[in-house]
């Protein structure tokens, strides 16, 4: 039998304002297009994934909404100030069958290890949602529902926490590319030595430091 494919939702954050902690974490580099990079290499390797059918990017960011479609994405607008959760409810709502949500913000993402996280929600206990804690434990990277359950996102402070005690599942799988948030200088050094999506790498190492000749 084949597998089914998904529908996967990534909202992105007007530039301005997204990432907000990685704020100067790359001298010489403007804030604005190291956010744009993240949400471009998370896009590019969720289409890159076989088992994803669509992907709905949900910003009503000009430049992402642009790349987003350069890219193969569907494109839903978000409404200002309503927050990433009702993003996610947003595309999801435009969304058939199975549906995942992801964050924006993992550069390093492999579409392998993405494409094992949905099999496993597809194959494990497939008639509830699941989701997967990013690197600390404590946030939410990835949620998946089946067909006829709404996604129903709890993601901000604590959402591992949050989507555990509405009933989703968590997802056991060793996929650190998936985990891999980044939100500090920190998480984007250890996302740099998983191995960096190209426009993310290109920006990291534009920022990096020249070494001295002697």
């Amino acid at each position: 039998m084949s597998q089914p494919r998904w529908a996967v939702v990534v909202p992105v954050k007007p530039l301005a304002v997204a990432k907000s902690r990685l704020r100067g974490a790359l001298p010489g580099v403007p804030h604005e297009e190291l956010a744009l990079a993240l949400a471009a290499d998370t896009l590019r390797a969720v289409l890159a994934c076989p088992a994803v059918a669509e992907v709905l990017v949900v910003t009503d960011d000009a430049r992402v909404a642009a790349a987003a479609r350069a890219a193969g994405a569907r494109v839903l607008p978000d409404e200002p100030n309503a927050g990433l959760n009702a993003a996610l409810r947003h595309g999801a709502a435009g969304a058939r069958g199975w549906v995942a949500g992801i964050t924006a913000d993992v550069p390093a993402l492999r579409p392998t290890e993405l494409t094992g996280a949905l099999l496993a929600a597809r194959n494990s206990r497939p008639t509830v949602r699941r989701f997967l804690p990013d690197t600390p434990g404590e946030g939410t990277v990835l949620l998946t529902a089946p067909p006829g359950k709404p996604l129903d996102p709890r993601f901000g402070v604590g959402s591992a926490l949050a989507h555990a005690a509405s009933g989703a599942l968590p997802l056991d799988g060793d996929w650190p590319s998936l985990r891999r948030d980044v939100d500090t200088a920190a998480d984007l050094a250890e996302a740099d030595r998983l191995g960096l999506g190209p426009r993310t790498a290109a920006l990291v190492a534009a920022g990096r430091p020249a070494r001295s000749a002697g």
